[in-house]
């Protein structure tokens, strides 16, 4: 498996500049992607929070990237939610929307680095993973921190825009990197890098993903540690 490793002087700055990005995205981020989003944020709350289709399930779970909460009312109330974000500016109006919606079972929102996270080994029965996994420096340690907090048998879901292996779509995705960098998303991102992660770590199952609307853009995948 290739690893890409940068420097701690690298990763700071990465960071800095993803905070720089949603402090200015914050005030105006869900009135552009509460709509396009809804469908695979639900689709999120399902899998990680359902025992099956129409059952909710009693479970501990993390949700890494939590943003402003626009998932948080999803959540049916017999789960317990923690979620966490570098960005502060998210985290505040997040924490709004937790309040004005009376969410009780969100138990915690707290500003922490998704390749660090302040949690024992196997402290959530789910993991949830929306729209994150592009912008972190360490994508790889980001997923094996998710993997170590996740119960054995639990799920990790992460859902994102995957970027194509290899093809035309590959070339055109490459050529506008650097645009969609500016506003804080990724198109360099593959599925095929989740399942070389998951063969690496080691004891855990990657299911084929699954579409969300609009029209199957962004794409959805559970990881299951056994």
């Amino acid at each position: 498996m290739k690893v890409i490793v940068k420097s701690l002087e690298e990763v700071a700055v990465d960071l800095e500049s993803q905070k720089k990005i949603y402090e200015r995205w914050a005030p105006i981020y869900d009135q552009i992607y509460a709509k396009l989003l809804s469908d695979a944020h639900k689709k999120t709350v399902e899998a990680v929070a359902y025992s099956s289709k129409d059952i909710p399930a009693s479970k501990d779970i993390l949700e890494i990237g939590v943003g402003t909460g626009l998932m948080l009312p999803y959540y049916p109330h017999t789960c317990q939610i923690y979620g966490i974000d570098l960005s502060c500016a998210m985290l505040k109006r997040a924490s709004a929307r937790v309040k004005k919606l009376k969410l009780k079972n969100v138990k915690m929102l707290a500003s922490m680095d998704a390749c660090q996270l302040g949690f024992q080994d196997e402290s959530f029965d789910a993991v949830a993973m929306p729209f994150v996994i592009t912008l972190v420096p360490e994508p790889e340690r980001a997923l094996s921190e998710a993997a170590r907090v996740l119960k054995s048998g639990g799920q990790l879901v992460i859902t994102t825009r995957f970027g194509a292996d290899e093809g035309p779509q590959a070339k055109v995705e490459e050529m506008l990197a650097p645009l969609v960098k500016k506003i804080g998303w990724s198109t360099s991102f593959k599925l095929a890098r989740v399942k070389r992660w998951a063969a690496a770590y080691g004891g855990l199952i990657v299911h084929d993903p699954e579409r969300t609307s609009p029209a199957g853009y962004f794409k959805m995948i559970r990881v299951q540690k056994s």
